[in-house]
C-alpha cells in the first residue's frame, strides 16, 4: 500500500497555509509537500512539522516570476545565475525542514526559442543542482507538466524527462511521476510507470479530467496504486488534487 502524503498547496486550502499541517495530520496523513515554502520562514514551517509529527517529503526549486508567466526557469538561457541562487536557497530550506528531495520545474518555451538549446541549458542546470544536492544528501527530481494546462512547457512527458535525466548523468537525479499530467498527455499511467519505474523517485496523483479527487474522472487510480506496489515502489505518493468539496469530504480513497 502506498505511503500517502498531502500536497498543502491543493488540499486543506479552506485554512491558512500554516494551519494546513494540523489538518493533514488529523486526516491521517504522515507526510506533506508543497510547491513553494519560500513565502514563509523555514523555522515556522519546521515548527508546524514538528508539532504534528509530519515528514516534509518534497518542495520545488524557486520557479521564477509567476506574474510574468514563468513556470520554472531551469531551461531559460540567461537565467543560470538565478537558477543557482534558487538551488542555494532550496538547500537552506531543505536543511531546516529535513526534506530529502527537491523538485525542478523546467519552464516554458519562449516565443522563437530553439527547444534544443533550452534542453541543453536544462541539462547543465540539472547537473549543477544534482552535484550540489549530492553533497547534502538530497535527491533532485524533474517533473513533466502537461501542455493542456501549461501550454508550451518544455518537458511534458515522462519520456522527455527520462531523456534529459540520461543526459544529466547524475545518480541522485530522478523522475517525479505525476499520474494526472501523464493522463492529460493521453499516455497510459500504468504502462508509463512500468516503462520508467527504475527512475521514478516520487509520485503525485489527481483524477482527470478536472484534477479533482479519485473517482471524479476516468483514471483507474486503484490500478495505478496497485501497480506501484507491484513494481516495488517504496517512496511517497502525494495527493495533489483540487478537492471538489471540503477537503475532508474527499478522502474516502485513503481507505
Amino acid at each position: 500500500m502506498p505511503r500517502y502524503a498531502a500536497n498543502l498547496g491543493f488540499l486543506f486550502t479552506e485554512q491558512p497555509f500554516l494551519d494546513r499541517f494540523g489538518a493533514a495530520k488529523r486526516a491521517g496523513f504522515e507526510g506533506v509537500e508543497f510547491a513553494s515554502p519560500y513565502p514563509f520562514a523555514a523555522d515556522d514551517i519546521a515548527q508546524r512539522l514538528n508539532d504534528n509529527n509530519l515528514a516534509c517529503v518534497l518542495f520545488n526549486l524557486p520557479m521564477g516570476d509567476r506574474a510574468k508567466g514563468e513556470v520554472g526557469i531551469a531551461c531559460l538561457p540567461g537565467r543560470e545565475a538565478d537558477f543557482r541562487e534558487g538551488v542555494a536557497r532550496a538547500m537552506d530550506y531543505a536543511a531546516t525542514l529535513g526534506c530529502p528531495r527537491i523538485n525542478c520545474i523546467a519552464g516554458k518555451i519562449p516565443d522563437g526559442a530553439d527547444p534544443a538549446e533550452l534542453r541543453n541549458v536544462l541539462v547543465a542546470n540539472l547537473r549543477f543542482a544534482a552535484r550540489e544536492f549530492k553533497s547534502a544528501g538530497l535527491t533532485l527530481l524533474l517533473e513533466p507538466l502537461n501542455t493542456e494546462d501549461v501550454p508550451g512547457f518544455l518537458i511534458s512527458r515522462a519520456s522527455h524527462g527520462a531523456e534529459i535525466l540520461v543526459k544529466t548523468g547524475e545518480d541522485n537525479a530522478g523522475l517525479q511521476f505525476d499520474v494526472y499530467h501523464t493522463a492529460m498527455m493521453k499516455d497510459d499511467p500504468v504502462a508509463t510507470l512500468d516503462r520508467y519505474a527504475a527512475i521514478v523517485r516520487h509520485v503525485q496523483f489527481a483524477d482527470a479530467p478536472g484534477r479533482h479527487e479519485p473517482g471524479t474522472g476516468t483514471i483507474a487510480l486503484k490500478r495505478v496504486f496497485a501497480r506501484l506496489d507491484r513494481i516495488g515502489y517504496t517512496g511517497w505518493t502525494s495527493a495533489e488534487y483540487r478537492p471538489s468539496k471540503r477537503t475532508e469530504e474527499t478522502l474516502d480513497w485513503m481507505e
